[in-house]
């Protein structure tokens, strides 16, 4: 949500950054609709000044025993514009409180950092470092699914008669790397750097969606139940709204919470895309950072989360790059975002693992959450998600970085505590 009070100040500088986000220049629009809806106000606030000088007056002009039929005829005639101006207000806002009543403010994404590089796709995304060496093999690499389906522990053909195409079966060792990776995320995460592990729901209303920017724009991505819960495409939206509609105090800050849980997504852009494999899944499991902090310290604590998130994929000694997301590649509810993508031998290219946002106090506005700056001074927080990191993704990291000529997967050395094991096949 975007503050109108800085919109009124300044609408050029909002129309610059709507421009530099693919869009046109709104605010004209914006600040027509948040001056008649203003003014709308004030006439409601003004009959109802009037309609209660009547009342008290017809209660005078009674209690005297006096005619007070004309005053009671005006009375009836301010409360009629007063019932047609209220049904007029009820009809244009929406439930979500906001300044403007108009959808075009909670629709529009999040204002850009100034060093966010103008660009229209990934392939303008600017690459900040890259870290690990590239394994070389003596054969030809295979990918993910070649090697899962050979050792007999990844099904998608059964699994397709169970749920459909984007889901898959993992057995025996993969099984167990998957759920050890999540134990190994988590450790460093809450004993390393700090993060208070959540167990969160993965139903969640449509309020909370709201709140952390997936509705009302992106509401074909997640899937809904028949009683209008929604399924979490990521845990970022059950952590961020434990702060929803609340002050926190100061020497709360920084809040840092963690949680793994599965992901639920539509993926209905990536039709044709990623379709074999179990890259881009319907259901999958995260692992997922969340910050809440103050104004001043956001941009340190985005430095800081993308360091987590590092911290996983050098200890599991996968190469991976960091990468600065151009304006056309930023989402909806992010002033910056950093992503990190692992090298995956049997593609030849580097791919997504990890994103890390920050969201300054975007989402803030659209839950209510502020902190206590000081006596009568209440701030909205900043609010700061990153995937510390993408189970599934980092399991196709290993399997493809640590194959081994005969089918067999090396399981890493920070794994092998979870393990049990030296290697998998």
């Amino acid at each position: 949500m975007h503050d109108i009070k800085a919109i009124r100040k300044d609408p050029h500088a909002f129309d610059k950054a709507m421009i530099k986000r693919g869009l046109g220049a709104v605010s004209e629009e914006i600040l027509l609709r948040d001056k008649q809806v203003r003014g709308e106000k004030t006439n409601l606030q003004e009959l109802q000044q009037q309609s209660n000088e009547l009342a008290k007056k017809i209660g005078e002009l009674k209690m005297k025993g006096l005619d007070a039929s004309s005053e009671i005829e005006a009375s009836k005639q301010v409360k009629a514009k007063l019932a047609e101006l209220k049904n007029q207000l009820v009809e244009e806002q929406s439930d979500v409180p906001t300044e403007v009543v108009d959808e075009l403010l909670y629709t529009l994404p999040n204002i850009l950092a100034d060093e966010v590089p103008e660009g229209d796709s990934e392939d303008d995304n600017i690459e900040v470092r890259r870290e690990g060496e590239k394994p070389v093999f003596d054969f030809h690499p295979k990918e993910h699914f070649e090697i899962g389906e050979k050792l007999g522990l990844m099904d998608f053909e059964q699994t397709v008669k169970i749920s459909g195409s984007r889901f898959v079966t993992l057995k025996g060792g993969l099984a167990r790397m998957e759920r050890a990776l999540a134990n190994f995320m988590l450790d460093i995460h809450t004993e390393e750097f700090g993060y208070t592990e959540c167990s969160v729901p993965i139903l969640v209303k449509e309020e909370a969606m709201f709140g952390t920017g997936q509705l009302p724009k992106f509401a074909e991505d997640s899937f809904v139940t028949t009683d209008g819960y929604r399924l979490i495409s990521t845990s970022e939206i059950s952590l961020t709204n434990l702060v929803r509609e609340s002050i926190i105090e100061k020497d709360k800050l920084p809040m840092r919470v963690t949680a793994c849980t599965p992901c639920f997504r539509s993926e209905v852009g990536a039709a044709g895309r990623d379709t074999t494999g179990m890259l881009r899944q319907h259901q999958f499991w995260k692992v997922e950072l969340v910050s809440i902090t103050d104004e001043k310290s956001s941009e340190a604590e985005q430095e800081r989360m993308v360091n987590c998130a590092e911290e996983v994929l050098r200890r599991l000694k996968i190469p991976y790059r960091v990468m600065l997301l151009c304006s056309g590649d930023t989402g909806f509810t992010a002033t910056k975002t950093y992503d990190i993508e692992v090298w995956l031998p049997g593609q030849m290219r580097y791919r997504e693992i990890s994103s890390c946002s920050n969201c300054i106090d975007f989402q803030a506005r659209r839950m209510n959450a502020r902190y206590r700056a000081g006596e009568k001074d209440n701030r909205f927080v900043h609010t700061l998600n990153g995937t510390g990191v993408a189970i599934g993704r980092a399991l196709i990291a290993i399997i493809e970085n640590y194959q081994n000529e005969d089918g067999s997967i090396t399981v890493p050395d920070a794994l092998k505590p979870y393990m049990g094991c030296d290697r998998i096949g």
